[in-house]
């Protein structure tokens, strides 16, 4: 027969054994509770991260959609500004024809004037008749508007004139993609997905399409861009890849500068 102390010794073991059972079962427990508090963690900052992409893609279609709008705005810009050109070059035209007939007109009346006054006698005005005096009269008044408008028409034409040259010195700089030298601003933004970026330098500053500018960081060059459009205070410009050492990107705050006509 078994004992009481076998049995108590019986009965102890087992006690422990189904202590460490619990404590290991309580182990596996905690440690599938911590498993799948990390899996729930890093699914929802896996959402997290998947959400900030998405609003991060859509931001830059955002960017990019409204640098092509400026690019567009600025293309329409440059037609309207050659229409504008077109237009002066015609007004200037019919102004010059407009002054030849004021100065013809100018030259007949000062004739017919010079031709009565001789007329009248030794040009002695009280001796020429009531009704030659009232003609030459009528002339000289012609003659005064004549000439007024001539000089209006000449002004006229003289505005137009520097109007033309202006627009076709800035017309000249745009196609030769020259930059006023020493420009230099600040990228603003990049955008990696489509490779261009928004400077802080625009019209204003001499900026102009199809012309590079430098890109430097801390003095050094890392790389080129090439403008593709131009606002009065900004610009965007396309990053030249191959310009780029390996591994290095464009930043803001990178600092960008003209030192020389780079365009082809």
């Amino acid at each position: 027969m078994a004992t009481p102390k076998l049995l108590i010794g019986i009965s102890v073991a087992f006690l422990a054994f189904s202590l460490f059972l619990g404590l290991l079962n309580a182990s596996k427990i905690w440690d599938l509770r911590n498993d799948l508090s990390t899996n729930i963690s890093e699914k929802e900052n896996a959402m997290r991260l998947r959400a900030a992409s998405e609003r991060k893609l859509k931001a830059q279609e955002k960017e990019f959609a409204e640098a092509r709008s400026r690019a567009k705005a600025a293309e329409e810009k440059a037609n309207g500004t050659e229409a504008e050109l077109a237009r002066a070059q015609n007004e200037k035209a019919a102004l010059e024809a407009k002054l030849q007939a004021s100065e013809t007109e100018v030259a007949d009346l000062q004739k017919r004037v010079a031709e009565a006054t001789m007329g009248g006698g030794e040009g002695a005005e009280g001796a020429v008749p009531n009704d030659l005096k009232s003609q030459l009269d009528d002339a000289r008044k012609q003659l005064e508007a004549a000439e007024r408008e001539k000089s209006v028409l000449a002004e006229q034409v003289q505005a137009a004139q520097e109007r033309i040259t202006q627009m076709e010195e800035e017309k000249k700089r745009r196609e030769s993609g020259a930059n006023v030298a020493g420009v230099h601003g600040t990228v603003l933004a990049v955008n990696q997905a489509y490779n261009f970026v928004v400077l802080s330098v625009g019209d204003r500053q001499g900026v102009v399409p199809n012309s590079e500018m430098l890109i430097l960081r801390d003095g050094v060059l890392i790389g080129k861009i090439r403008i593709s459009s131009v606002e009065p205070t900004t610009s965007i410009g396309d990053i030249i890849s191959n310009s780029l050492p390996r591994g290095v990107q464009v930043q803001p705050g990178d600092t960008v500068i003209y030192a020389g006509n780079t365009s082809p």
